[in-house]
């Protein structure tokens, strides 16, 4: 309510500018709520053309109807390790079986014409990676997007990189730590991802 009452308090003009932004800002935040995002962090990064480009990625959860979702990763990973599933290819990661998807897609268009509208990318790389919830029937999808598709393979290893250091943590390990018991150590690849991820 404190954000209305500051807004009411604006010049007319600043006020209908900052009323567009807190709807546009509203907007984004519902259409995450719908599709279940948990988590969701923008990158701008510098190009090659001394311009910038940007990604996102996000973190959601997927449910699965009530079917199990350990059965339906297992089905996708042996389908896409067969060939019978292109574009899936299955993975190993340290909290289990997952599979990563990839896909260009045409970008997204503005109602709105722009006068920039020739710098707007055509198309986008996605890359998701999914994994089964170990206790309920959801799916874990980590994605990212980014119209950068001359940088596709850093932002695939990337996100390959955050799900390997994807763990499910029971909150009896934490009361086994509070006891003074040691966790287990990652060891491997797990490790390495956890060095270079923090």
């Amino acid at each position: 309510m404190g954000i209305v009452n500051r807004l009411r308090g604006l010049p007319e003009k600043e006020r209908d500018e900052a009323d567009r932004a807190l709807r546009l800002y509203a907007g984004i935040v519902s259409l995450l709520n719908t599709n279940r995002v948990q988590e969701c962090a923008l990158g701008v990064h510098p190009d090659d053309s001394r311009g910038f480009t940007t990604s996102v990625f996000t973190v959601s959860t997927m449910p699965t109807g009530g079917s199990s979702s350990k059965l339906i990763v297992a089905g996708l990973a042996g389908g896409a390790a067969d060939g019978r599933n292109e574009g899936l290819r299955p993975l190993d990661l340290p909290c289990g079986v997952g599979f990563l998807s990839e896909k260009r897609s045409p970008a997204p268009r503005s109602s709105r014409p722009t006068e920039a509208s020739d710098a707007t990318p055509s198309h986008t790389w996605q890359g998701t990676v999914a994994v089964a919830a170990p206790s309920t029937p959801e799916l874990i999808v980590l994605q990212m997007v980014t119209p950068d598709l001359d940088s596709t393979d850093a932002y695939r290893d990337i996100l390959l990189g955050i799900a390997r250091t994807l763990t499910f943590t029971d909150p009896n390990d934490a009361a086994a730590e509070d006891a003074g018991q040691e966790p287990e150590p990652l060891t491997g690849g797990a490790a390495a991802m956890r060095n270079d991820f923090g």
